[in-house]
């Protein structure tokens, strides 16, 4: 397989971790997002038309964008899917959290001030006041849920984990503070110290 990536992409880094714990061996290609390489002519007529990674490369040469798909894809079958039809859907509605209200706002942060290089102009630090008001509520969802479950889904790690947990554990490049948010802290602890885990940072 073949992973469409940009190392720091908190999206990029879900999948990497995935196919870490799979035990599934992948080639990367990597991107520089912040220089528009995945908004070429040839990226969009031939990767991705919607100018974005991770795109995951079947051996077959099948394309298949969006993290949360590709996850859904690579679990079917294996620990990380819920057994159930509820679990199952728990698992998306968590995952579909993350990507509307979560990464918009988490990620959003971190892109502006870690990632890539904004100018903090007075109309972008109100924006950024925003976001991370919204983030912090984010957060405030997941620690309620938290203080009474070790996982998001069916009791166990799943890739409804790995959802939330890419961009989460890296949320203070993004301004945020957790120092507030104990049973999130707690679950990022039990998350990293599963099988196979490895670092946003490793290819």
């Amino acid at each position: 397989m073949i992973l469409h990536d940009f190392l720091s992409s908190g999206n990029g880094y879900k999948v990497r971790l995935l196919l870490t714990q799979l035990g599934i061996p992948f080639e990367r290609i990597e991107y520089d997002i912040t220089t528009g390489e995945t908004r070429t002519p040839e990226y969009l007529e031939t990767v991705n038309a919607n100018g974005r990674i991770p795109v995951l490369e079947s051996e077959e040469g099948v394309l298949l964008p969006e993290s949360n798909a590709i996850l859904f894809y690579l679990a079917e079958g294996t620990r990380f899917m819920p057994e159930n039809r509820l679990g199952r859907a728990r698992a998306l509605q968590w995952m579909f959290f993350e990507q509307y209200t979560h990464e918009p706002n988490i990620a959003v942060a971190r892109a502006w001030l870690h990632v890539f290089d904004v100018a903090m102009t007075e109309k972008r630090r109100s924006a950024l006041e925003t976001r991370q008001k919204l983030g912090y509520e984010a957060l405030g969802v997941m620690e309620d849920h938290l203080k009474a479950n070790d996982f998001f889904a069916a009791g166990r790690y799943s890739i409804a984990d790995i959802s939330l947990y890419a961009y989460t554990h890296v949320a203070d490049e993004g301004g945020f503070d957790l120092a507030g948010f104990p049973s999130v802290r707690a679950w990022l602890e039990r998350v990293s110290s599963q099988p196979g885990y490895i670092p946003i940072t490793q290819s």
